[in-house]
């Protein structure tokens, strides 16, 4: 199976999170147009208290249970129909649901000569907030905490089904305050917001190979494809 979503833009002033997310925190952090999983990643969520900040989290989810951090390479995304009942996610997405807030992400059509590149955004510009679960980790009692995260996928909608058959569960900014509430936790609550966005939500287009090298960085990545 293809992993999706596994590349995205985070290509925003951190100052962002604070006037489009209403967050009272934030940790500095670079643009980048190429984040790979296993990469620290900014995050909004809601603590105990109820304050809504954002921190960096490392992009692969690891279980407070896990043995090993290293199951986080795997747990990258995970499929919303199944989240509520697989033991890696089913305490996330019922009390450390979270926003990963990205200025587009990248899917793999399969073609001729090998796979193609399409960067998908808002139409109208402004960030999407993926919808993402997190979690808190530590080997040892007297180790330091690492806080981990993954991206949720819903089926795809019209828009990318030519392209791939899933795509990231988006969150409509109306729904951000219900879906980062630490106290609603019953499926039927939250599964609502699971759905594919619409398919004039979103803008997309073909972009250059480059993009496959995990390594490759910059804004011409994600400039449309000259035919």
């Amino acid at each position: 199976m293809r992993r999706m979503c596994g590349r995205y833009v985070v290509a925003y002033d951190p100052q962002a999170l604070v006037t489009g997310f209403s967050v009272l925190r934030v940790p500095p952090f670079p643009s980048r147009w190429n984040v790979a999983p296993q990469s620290p990643v900014p995050v909004v969520y809601e603590t105990r208290e109820g304050e809504r900040v954002a921190d960096l989290m490392r992009w692969g989810l690891v279980p407070s249970w896990a043995k090993d951090a290293a199951i986080g390479h795997r747990l990258v995304n995970a499929r919303s129909e199944s989240a509520f009942d697989k033991p890696s996610f089913r305490q996330a997405v019922r009390r450390r649901r979270c926003l990963l807030p990205a200025s587009g992400f990248y899917e793999w059509q399969a073609a001729a000569g090998g796979r193609q590149p399409w960067y998908f955004s808002a139409r109208d510009g402004s960030l999407l907030a993926l919808a993402g679960l997190f979690e808190a980790w530590r080997p040892a009692p007297d180790a330091q905490w690492l806080l981990s995260c993954c991206i949720l996928t819903t089926a795809a909608n019209a828009l990318m089904a030519p392209v791939h058959d899933r795509m990231p569960v988006l969150v409509e900014r109306t729904a951000w305050a219900h879906w980062l509430a630490r106290d609603v936790q019953e499926p039927a609550a939250i599964g609502p917001l699971l759905a594919p966005p619409p398919p004039d939500a979103l803008q997309a287009w073909p972009v250059s190979r480059a993009v496959n090298r995990s390594s490759a960085e910059g804004e011409a990545l994600v400039a449309p494809l000259l035919s």
